[in-house]
């Protein structure tokens, strides 16, 4: 072979990668976002993924591990309440502009059209990809606190794939039935964002946070009703892409049952009293001592005169959904 055909070779492997990149990620995408910031190409959401993954796993533990952790509870309270109401705006314009007005519960494809309603959807579709990507903080926030137990593989897992997930939707298919998953996600953020503000905020709000199991609850029910919705692509021509299910059904079932997994080791049997004797602070030399007894009166949970324990009731074992 001779250098003027190896080179000719080249340019045609290259000429033909760029094409084909080119087809995926420009001309089978909506003509409406895709030229959005972060949307134009995967490459910077990849870059985003990748330094979150570097900082969580690796880098931030490594700058931690001889310092101090951050206490950040006005920052808690103020990044807290920015997602409580990102998420209300997120199901108010779901269920003003789509799901209450114009969709149809049962089957319901894409507009792609730029009429005033098609783009109010396809901007809320973008926001809520946007969401996602804030929501990333979440682990930061763990690793600047040293919140190490909090960082497990169902949190890693459902805050790497969600925003891959937004991403696509924003891009390729910006309405439509698929939209119905963050209808509810967004409603549970409204619940789960609320607690924890209010568990930053400060110790005389924790007597009322009785209700974290509820949010674990209402998080496996979110799986089971976008399993249920997802399936009726099955049934019915919705024009909506039947192989969408690939991504939708498996991950529903994943998230499901690692959150009952979750749920039974945090709420359920043994596994609730290990962690709230693991929880509970010692005691020496009068100290407390797994919540037994202080100057011969009996607390509850490590805790005494009615006080609530400030750091188990702002964290969550597992900030998702």
């Amino acid at each position: 072979m001779n250098t003027s055909q190896h080179s000719g070779d080249l340019a045609n492997s290259s000429n033909s990668i760029l094409k084909f990149y080119r087809h995926v990620f420009w001309d089978l995408s909506d003509h409406r976002t895709r030229d959005w910031f972060l949307l134009g190409s995967p490459l910077p959401g990849v870059g985003i993924l990748a330094a979150y993954l570097y900082f969580v796993l690796s880098w931030g533990p490594r700058q931690m591990e001889h310092r101090k952790p951050f206490e950040l509870k006005k920052t808690l309270v103020v990044y807290n309440f920015i997602q409580v109401i990102l998420s209300i705006w997120l199901v108010w314009e779901a269920l003003d502009g789509a799901w209450l007005r114009h969709y149809s519960w049962k089957c319901e494809p894409v507009d792609f059209s730029e009429s005033p309603h098609a783009m109010r959807v396809a901007r809320g579709v973008y926001v809520y990809f946007i969401a996602k990507l804030t929501e990333l903080l979440d682990t930061i926030f763990f690793v600047l606190r040293k919140k190490d137990r909090q960082i497990t593989f169902l949190h890693m897992y459902h805050h790497t794939v969600m925003p891959m997930i937004g991403w696509g939707a924003a891009k390729y298919y910006p309405g439509g039935h698929g939209t119905f998953i963050g209808v509810i996600n967004s409603f549970v953020h409204i619940i789960m964002y609320t607690y924890y503000m209010l568990a930053a905020a400060g110790p005389q709000f924790h007597k009322y946070l009785w209700w974290k199991k509820y949010i674990t609850t209402m998080q496996m029910g979110q799986f089971c009703l976008a399993f249920l919705h997802s399936c009726q692509l099955l049934i019915y021509d919705c024009d909506y892409p039947r192989w969408s299910l690939i991504f939708i059904l498996p991950n529903a079932m994943f998230f499901y049952f690692l959150f009952a997994e979750f749920y039974n080791k945090a709420y359920t049997g043994d596994s609730k009293k290990k962690d709230d004797d693991a929880d509970a602070p010692k005691q020496m030399n009068g100290k407390l001592s797994n919540g037994l007894t202080q100057n011969g009166k009996v607390t509850s949970n490590g805790l005494s005169n009615g006080t609530s324990n400030s750091t188990s009731s702002s964290d969550s074992k597992s900030k998702t959904a």
